[in-house]
């Protein structure tokens, strides 16, 4: 038996930050957002943690197929925003939703991080593993400098998972490459840990909120994150018009439009949510799909060829060519 997705959750926090209220608060208006990004709201955290967001994801899950936790062999957590150094993400859900016999714990590779989960957890069902969850989940507005309009305007908090099983007949996980380049680390870069111990002499980093070259990013992913998905669409001779849809990390709308351009999949296959939630980091791909899983577009069925394209910190890049 073979991996596949089988079911899809999300959660979002309740409160709305839209362009408007943004403009109260900074030097920034709904035009000057909407035409550099596409994003017109983002929703964020007033009370909630990453570990409440993909706790309420996975509880979700369970209650769309009423299975006991206890039957998970895995939960995998991609966060770049984690509650704790330790204990992991993926440990608090486990421990609240009581999947006792569940290994866990987090992944970050930044708004890469699903892309990188889902590899980890295909390759856990492959080798023996029956069932698990993969979710994305950030709190985004803790690391942003809410006066800077380069980076607040672009972020927002949200969380989204899969339940993947041992169901398929046949492998619906066609081909993945993974990559990163870390000659590039500093085009985005978050707070870091001070050391505070009395032996330490060297200079502690004094940055902190989360800090984007967003030009280099633009350009890096027009470039690198194109020729991958092209990469992979050669390696498994797969014509771009047999592409259902385009699962990519929702950066900016106009990022989505220059990944279209570059690699002749046209624009309506990539599917999108950035207008509405922003750029959720990890769990922006799981958020995409969970809305067009609930909405009919992809039934989860093994039937809709899809490319999952995430991208961003470290740098880190991967592509994912998969049967939903």
């Amino acid at each position: 038996m073979y991996a596949k997705i089988t079911l899809t959750a999300q959660s979002l926090p309740a409160h709305y930050l839209s362009n408007d209220d943004l403009s109260k608060i900074m030097p920034t208006n709904d035009e000057w957002i909407t035409t550099r990004t596409g994003i017109k709201q983002r929703r964020v955290v007033t009370e909630q943690s990453t570990t409440d967001l993909c706790v309420d994801v996975a509880l979700k899950l369970i209650q769309k197929r009423s299975f006991d936790a206890e039957t998970l062999d895995f939960i995998i957590v991609a966060t770049m925003t984690p509650d704790f150094q330790t204990p992991s993400v993926a440990s608090c859900v486990q421990g609240a939703i009581g999947a006792t016999n569940a290994l866990a714990f987090d992944l970050n590779a930044a708004c890469s991080g699903f892309v990188y989960a889902l590899s980890m957890a295909e390759k856990l069902i492959r080798t023996g593993s029956k069932c698990g969850l993969v979710i994305g989940g950030e709190t985004m507005s803790k690391l942003v400098d809410w006066q800077d309009r380069r980076t607040a305007v672009l972020f927002g908090d949200g969380a989204a998972g899969v339940l993947i099983e041992n169901t398929a007949t046949e492998p619906l996980f066609i081909k993945e490459i993974l990559a990163s380049d870390g000659t590039k680390s500093t085009a985005l870069q978050a707070p870091s840990l001070a050391n505070n111990s009395p032996f330490f002499k060297g200079a502690n980093s004094t940055r902190p909120f989360i800090e984007m070259d967003g030009r280099a990013i633009f350009d890096f992913a027009t470039r690198n994150v194109s020729k991958t998905m092209l990469e992979l669409l050669e390696v498994t001779q797969t014509n771009v018009e047999a592409i259902d849809w385009v699962i990519a990390h929702q950066a900016n709308a106009r990022l989505l439009s220059a990944m279209a351009k570059k690699t002749g999949i046209r624009q309506e296959k990539f599917l999108s949510n950035i207008a509405n939630v922003g750029n959720t980091s990890s769990a922006s791909i799981p958020l995409v799909l969970d809305d067009y899983v609930s909405n009919g577009t992809i039934p989860l069925d093994g039937t809709h060829l899809t490319l999952l394209t995430g991208f961003g910190g470290g740098l880190t890049w991967g592509s994912m060519l998969v049967r939903l």
